[in-house]
């Protein structure tokens, strides 16, 4: 079997895979529940080559996560519930009717697209979808659809989101600051008092305040994470050259050396 551009030949590799009696072992063996994990952090490490701008490792990357869709897909087909082809129709009848201002009528390309237009059609689209599967009551709340198994700060962003669309929202980033300030004396009230689970509790609320005063101001706490995660690798990395070049080691140092060197290295980077 030779390489090639079209997706067609992805699939019957997966399919050559997936094959009980010549496929690979590993492949074969997989479901749904044991690559999810894969499927994650595939997603996840296209988010890093586009932080890093690394447009080779981006077309890699890519092709890894539609390597999972079409893993998924081979699977659901082998259990008789769809296809790749399925999934295709479904993401273009999505897109199709979520944008009659691109391809709808002309009368629908003149009005634009509103913001009620947009809920309208999700409404339908989910109505829809537990129509099929056969449910007929309606989803609990408002937020039950975001979903349980997003990573926390991803899940409190979309749900302040959400909340913010009913008008249950700050007007502006500076009265957020006065509740963090809130939060981190409710915090420091509850480690006085020792309680492991209010501590816990209180500190996932400032958290909670801090996302929401990013969303206000236009920044993913998961991109500003990732990014401060990554300075403070750098940094610490410098702490490990510089004591290496004393012929010391992270242990043998002490933490007022280490703090040092760790000015040393923000300074390097202003410079």
């Amino acid at each position: 079997m030779t390489p090639s551009r079209d997706i067609s030949r992805l699939i019957e590799i997966m399919a050559a895979l997936r094959d009980r009696e010549t496929g690979c072992p590993w492949d074969v063996e997989q479901t749904f529940e044991t690559i999810a994990p894969y499927t994650v952090e595939e997603a996840y490490e296209v988010r890093d080559a586009i932080d890093r701008n690394d447009m080779v490792d981006l077309r890699e990357e890519l092709g890894d996560l539609l390597l999972q869709v079409v893993f998924h897909s081979r699977i659901a087909e082998e259990e008789g519930h769809f296809s790749f082809g399925d999934v295709v129709e479904a993401i273009t009848t999505k897109m199709i009717r979520r944008h009659p201002h691109v391809f709808g009528d002309k009368e629908a390309r003149r009005a634009g697209m509103a913001k009620s237009m947009w809920e309208r059609i999700k409404a339908e689209e989910k109505a829809e979808r537990r129509a099929a599967r056969g449910i007929d009551d309606e989803p609990k709340g408002y937020l039950d659809d975001i979903a349980l198994s997003l990573p926390a700060l991803t899940r409190a962003l979309k749900l302040q989101a959400k909340a913010a669309r009913v008008g249950f929202d700050w007007g502006a980033p500076e009265p957020i600051l006065d509740k963090i300030e809130e939060e981190i004396a409710e915090l420091r009230a509850e480690m006085a008092s020792g309680s492991t689970d209010r501590i816990r509790d209180e500190f996932g609320d400032l958290l909670f305040a801090v996302v929401n005063l990013g969303r206000h101001l236009g920044i993913d706490p998961e991109q500003a994470l990732t990014q401060t995660n990554r300075k403070f690798t750098t940094r610490f990395h410098a702490i490990e050259r510089a004591l290496a070049a004393r012929d010391r080691t992270l242990d043998e140092a002490s933490l007022d050396e280490m703090e040092e060197l760790w000015q040393q290295a923000k300074e390097a980077e202003r410079g």
